[in-house]
């Protein structure tokens, strides 16, 4: 599986659903007179220019390393992940200032069944894409993806509000407000929990126990002798990863027998993990002594 490919195939259907969609909802809010409708339909425009984010990020990530950025460029998707996550932002205000202004004015929702025939199909849709965008996230670890998936969950969110208060509103006056408040609530919440985990991911973070777990495991099919790999740092371009640890070994190895237990090393992780490896030799206090192996 191509990850940049699932990227662009992934972003192409989201702008292809999203901008249909567009012209239905603005139809069905233009011809109903629904303000409500007409403003759903720009909110899902929106997705349309994420999901281009998305496509563009794919493209700049997937570029090969070159001289001025020699571990590639597949911190894009952060970057593309903060910059949807401020769509997203501005997308919970905009709920939240609405559902106030409503309240405060006591303004119900008046609908036609045109508007709940289009509101019920734009819900199932937008859920249906951001599963489909999630399942793609999955599987290529992308994080812009994933930020895209939650800006089409938005989109359903605020056509379920609408198609609540299309049922309620003729009793409860104010259940489009509580429920647009109580959305952007929860836009808010997501937007900082995409944008936290980018930010952690462009300052650095620290490997995870799995990855530390395998990788010493890996190591001692290769060797009987305890090495005690420790000291593991990650640096992660997504596309791209670096890692250093430290082993011990005997002190009166030659440089030689070192060097190839560790190119043996290095290239045992290289092929199972994709991981770029640079290993850290430290001498052991007993005379413990491994056996060289190259394991090339």
């Amino acid at each position: 599986m191509s990850r940049a490919r699932e990227g662009y195939k992934a972003g192409a259907v989201s702008v292809i659903s999203n901008t249909t969609l567009f012209i239905i909802k603005l139809w069905a809010g233009l011809v109903t007179g629904s303000v409500a409708l007409t403003a759903d339909a720009w909110h899902t425009l929106s997705d349309s220019i994420s999901s281009i984010v998305v496509i563009v990020s794919v493209r700049l990530s997937s570029k090969k390393p070159d001289n001025r950025h020699p571990f590639g460029h597949g911190r894009w998707e952060q970057i593309a992940v903060l910059i949807i996550a401020f769509m997203l932002a501005v997308v919970a205000f905009d709920f939240l200032r609405e559902s106030v202004v409503r309240f405060r004015d006591r303004e119900s929702v008046i609908f036609g069944t045109l508007a709940i025939v289009v509101t019920v199909i734009s819900l199932l849709v937008k859920e249906a894409l951001a599963q489909y965008v999630f399942m793609i996230a999955r599987k290529t670890d992308n994080l812009s993806l994933k930020a895209d998936a939650w800006h089409h969950r938005t989109d359903a969110l605020s056509s379920l509000v609408i198609l609540a208060g299309i049922l309620l509103a003729n009793r409860l006056w104010w259940i489009d407000s509580l429920l647009g408040a109580i959305v952007s609530v929860m836009l808010f919440y997501t937007t900082w929990q995409i944008a936290r985990e980018a930010v952690t991911k462009l300052l650095g973070e620290k490997p995870s126990q799995k990855l530390i777990d395998d990788i010493i495991s890996e190591i001692g099919k290769m060797h009987e002798v305890d090495m005690d790999p420790h000291h593991f740092h990650i640096h992660n371009y997504v596309t791209h990863r670096e890692l250093t640890f430290h082993i011990r070994l005997a002190r009166d190895m030659t440089i030689e027998e070192s060097h190839l237990i560790v190119q043996g090393i290095e290239s045992r992780l290289k092929e199972r993990f994709g991981i770029v490896a640079t290993v850290r030799v430290e001498p052991l206090k007993s005379y413990n002594r491994a056996k060289p192996q190259s394991n090339l």
